[in-house]
């Protein structure tokens, strides 16, 4: 399988660094475009991979091209690629908040695939929603999923709806994880424990109890309920975030998420 990678930042470069290591692809396999030369020399080098300038070059010949550019710079990047793309070539998108029919109709290309990764699929543990057009075959499906997988889970989604959906849930969830570990451990510095010791208490609550949703199966309201106790320090801790909104504030920040994702999309077609 060979890769064309157009963008050559922090996501495309998780992509290739999975790839690599789960040895799905060889280093000669893949091709990164970008405009910044720094980020060409850094791939080079550190991947071996090979890099160009230029968005034709890097998606000539390729299988699998990879659009990995922000919302604002996909016109350009579609209109470089314009009538490039040959029939047995896919186009995988992971630009935030583009419908494959904007994708579709500004490349002139109908084999398109939207997919929302995350960033712990930096490290192989992320999660990416993905849907496709009924152009993409099955071996291109499964190249998708190849590609994907490197970045840890990858779950297929019938309706593309639900992509805006995941990039408000799974794509913008680590920020909201990453602001409730901090400020866990602000508040266990704030009572007088080491902030090092703190960190690693916060961190390893957080990843354990997703760890024990996920294997145990229990809806989180079941696991929850076992650990608190009738008038403990838990119950008094969960008044207090309910009493502060917490659930309802959560929510809203999924809600608003949402909304921006919808609204960019909206400007990709303008």
């Amino acid at each position: 399988m060979r890769l064309g990678f157009i963008g050559g930042g922090t996501m495309a470069e998780a992509m290739v660094a999975g790839l690599l290591k789960r040895k799905a692809v060889e280093a000669g396999d893949v091709t990164v475009s970008d405009v910044v030369k720094a980020r060409r020399d850094h791939l080079r080098k550190v991947y071996g991979v090979g890099v160009v300038a230029d968005n034709r070059k890097a998606a000539a010949g390729a299988d699998l091209v990879v659009l990995a550019v922000k919302p604002q710079q996909l016109p350009e990047v579609a209109e470089s690629l314009r009538g490039s793309l040959g029939p047995d070539q896919a186009v995988l998108s992971i630009v935030a908040g583009v419908a494959t029919q904007t994708i579709a109709s500004g490349l002139g290309h109908d084999s398109v695939v939207r997919a929302m990764p995350n960033t712990p699929g930096q490290l192989g543990v992320g999660i990416t929603a993905w849907t496709a057009t009924p152009h993409v075959d099955e071996k291109q499906r499964d190249a998708v999923r190849t590609v994907l997988s490197a970045l840890g889970v990858e779950v297929y989604v019938a309706d593309e709806k639900l992509l805006d959906v995941a990039t408000a849930l799974s794509g913008s969830g680590p920020a909201y994880v990453f602001l409730f570990i901090e400020a866990l451990i602000d508040a266990a510095v704030y009572l007088g424990m080491p902030r090092e010791l703190a960190q690693q208490l916060a961190v390893q609550t957080v990843s354990g109890s997703g760890t024990m949703v996920s294997e145990t199966g229990e809806h989180p309201a079941v696991l929850r309920d076992r650990v608190t106790s009738p008038g403990g320090t838990t119950a008094e801790g969960l008044l207090a975030l309910e009493e502060g909104g917490f659930r309802a504030t959560v929510m809203s920040a999924v809600l608003a998420a949402h909304e921006k994702a919808i609204e960019l999309g909206e400007e990709s077609r303008k």
